[in-house]
């Protein structure tokens, strides 16, 4: 999931201040599961961006609305009757989010309100861990399911380096080292023998330097 934190409401302020009337948006999906953009965060956010306009004697109308997805256009429509009456978007979702809100409402600005931090599970409550690069090469089947890219430190593909100790990182040994985990994952899966297979470094010429990735799905397309 992608996980995301809120922004200080200092630091919103100063993007919205010049605005009379504020749409507050948020995500039920990915950012609501980190805690950062769900039904709850997004009546939160709104009543203390209320109080802290209350406190500086200011009182823009500012309404609040949740969408399932914000990166789904038909559900990006179903705020559709309350975006004319605002002058901003607020928005409680992840860049992708903000980015889709503003591609449909063209005539709106769109105000981050998170931080978009990246693709990670959930450890524990409170605790979220990145675990995917978004890479676009996954070969976590080799590894035991265990990620060289976003594990290791030094994102090697064909074993350790030699320098941690006790199964800690020797860049930071409060990070477990990645590669014991992977030995550890598949010995207790009976498939040691995957470390003998040569695995080609990740070819980053895919990711970001030739502009933003795009995925097309013919048998989905209408």
């Amino acid at each position: 999931m992608i996980v995301a934190e809120l922004k200080e409401i200092n630091e919103i302020r100063k993007m919205i201040d010049r605005y009379e009337a504020i749409l507050v948006v948020g995500c039920d999906s990915c950012v609501a599961e980190c805690a950062a953009g769900g039904n709850r965060e997004t009546m939160l956010l709104a009543a203390a961006l209320k109080l802290s306009y209350k406190k500086d004697r200011k009182n823009p109308v500012i309404t609040e609305a949740c969408l399932d997805r914000q990166c789904v256009d038909d559900f990006i429509e179903r705020i559709a009757h309350l975006v004319p009456e605002h002058d901003v978007i607020l928005s409680l979702g992840c860049g992708a989010g903000v980015q889709a809100l503003a591609r449909v409402y063209t005539d709106k600005p769109i105000i981050p309100a998170l931080d978009t931090l990246f693709i990670g599970e959930t450890e524990m409550r409170g605790v979220w861990q990145e675990n995917c690069l978004g890479c676009g090469q996954c070969k976590l089947g080799y590894f035991g399911a265990v990620c060289p890219v976003t594990r290791c430190s030094k994102k090697l593909m064909n074993g350790p380096c030699g320098g941690s100790k006790g199964g800690r990182c020797e860049v930071d040994p409060d990070v477990p080292c990645g590669w014991d985990m992977i030995m550890r994952r598949l010995e207790a899966i009976g498939e040691l023998d995957r470390l003998k297979e040569y695995v080609p470094p990740v070819n980053w010429a895919t990711s970001h330097s030739g502009g933003p990735r795009r995925v097309v799905r013919e048998d989905q397309k209408p």
